[in-house]
């Protein structure tokens, strides 16, 4: 009887839980199907709370790993001083401004962040100020702490703490996003750049200096992209156990295959590190 409760215990301790942004999760989930049917691993991937969901899983123990779309902040580190966040590296995306057919076809396709601001805040609220067609805009809002959000307001505002209170109607992952855009007239929105697929379009970026720069591979890599963002895998301290394996297999060539399907590049198409230890 002893000897079948240990045997339990080990089992017990090699579940894997993942939780966190929707935009890993295309991957991880994919990737935790190969592994439970090729290693019959205990892995469960969900999405509750986004990367910042993500993170606080990581930080008070409920998961193994985290999935986000945004890096680590101070703030999480004060949050869980006890916690040796690593944040290991597996992609790369961007987040795009998106708009749903007829704005497209009215002729929008790129905005600066002066006037991307200003429809954010209201001062902004029909198309025809922007050159398309005269309708009133309707912003859906990724819903605050998403890490698709957090990047949105790094960019229009140097500090997601500076972004003002807004009453825009608020989506949560991808797919919430995309539907509602998709199938709202004069919708804008902020998602992840390789779901803007069908009638959801991603508007280019217009620079200061009147260039203008397309959420695509190649903007990406470069980082000339302004709204371009890692991916990220978060462990309490290095991966362990099955969570390492998984980890591992997303870094394998075959995972960063995985990657690409889903729309990311791969860690090898802009040649950076693989893993980043957060200061702690």
């Amino acid at each position: 009887m002893l000897l079948i409760g240990a045997a339990t215990a080990v089992f017990a301790a090699q579940r894997v839980r993942v939780n966190g942004s929707t935009t890993v999760n295309a991957v991880a989930t994919e990737a935790a199907e190969i592994l439970r049917a090729g290693k019959h691993l205990d892995i469960t991937v969900d999405t509750q709370g986004g990367s910042s969901g993500g993170i606080a899983g990581v930080g008070d123990g409920s998961i193994e790993v985290g999935m986000s779309s945004k890096p680590l902040s101070e703030d999480d580190h004060k949050r869980y001083p006890a916690v040796a966040f690593v944040a290991t590296e597996i992609g790369r995306d961007a987040v795009a401004i998106v708009v749903s057919d007829d704005v497209w076809k009215g002729g929008v396709h790129a905005l600066t962040r002066a006037q991307i601001k200003d429809i954010y805040e209201g001062r902004i609220r029909n198309w025809k100020q922007v050159g398309g067609a005269d309708r009133p805009i309707v912003f859906f809002n990724k819903e605050p702490g998403r890490g698709t959000w957090e990047v949105f307001a790094h960019w229009v505002y140097g500090d997601p703490k500076a972004a003002p209170a807004v009453s825009h109607r608020e989506v949560g992952g991808n797919e919430e996003t995309r539907t509602k855009v998709a199938s709202t007239r004069g919708a804008i929105s902020q998602l992840s750049s390789s779901w803007a697929t069908g009638n959801v379009h991603a508007l280019a970026i217009r620079l200061d200096d009147g260039t203008v720069v397309e959420a695509n591979a190649a903007n990406i890599a470069t980082g000339r992209y302004p709204m371009a963002r890692p991916l990220f895998f978060i462990t309490n301290g290095p991966p362990r156990g099955d969570a390492k394996v998984l980890v591992d297999y997303v870094l394998s060539p075959a995972g960063q295959e995985l990657v690409r399907k889903h729309g990311y590049l791969r860690l090898a198409d802009y040649q950076r590190g693989t893993a980043v230890a957060a200061k702690h």
